[in-house]
């Protein structure tokens, strides 16, 4: 993996973007990385999109979110930043590029001095939970919509994050 990095999205590669797919039986679990950008166009203050390249290779992509209240309409909620979207090309899962994709999140977290990070998942067979927990993410007992919420504290032992560009 010495030369998976994060790119910005740019008008030289959003084509590019927008063709990458998950597997078709994880299409349900994950939105499309059109739906994604769109996200991120409205919300520039608050979203993070990255595209994971291997070399030349467009493999993934992720988009982190900073500093939101689940419940904007409730103070006392604490300000959350975390992992909102991450779409690992078909035919490309299991390289450890998602792995990649979460560690460079929690740096930026870092970064930005917060030492947690958030996630929420789709429930079902097939579905990411699994990768997750193995990355050390927990269960918080929330719900994000239809979602589960998850919770990664950094000052905990790591999971071998690496440094990244973008």
């Amino acid at each position: 993996m010495a030369d998976v990095r994060l790119e910005k999205v740019t008008p030289a590669n959003v084509d590019a973007a927008l063709a990458l797919r998950v597997r078709p039986d994880q299409e349900r679990f994950v939105s499309p990385v059109v739906k994604s950008l769109a996200e991120a166009y409205v919300q520039p203050e608050t979203a993070w999109p990255r595209l994971i390249f291997d070399g030349d290779e467009l493999v993934g992509f992720v988009m982190a979110f900073f500093d939101v209240r689940f419940d904007p309409d409730d103070p006392g909620d604490r300000l959350r930043s975390g992992l909102w979207r991450l779409n690992i090309a078909d035919g490309r899962q299991g390289r450890g590029y998602g792995r990649f994709a979460v560690e460079a999140v929690c740096e930026e977290v870092r970064r930005r001095g917060q030492s947690r990070v958030t996630v929420s998942w789709a429930q079902g067979e097939g579905g990411p939970e699994q990768f997750y927990l193995r990355l050390g993410f927990r269960r918080t007992g929330e719900m994000s919509d239809d979602q589960v919420v998850g919770e990664l504290d950094l000052d905990q032992p790591s999971t071998g994050s690496r440094a990244v560009s973008g």
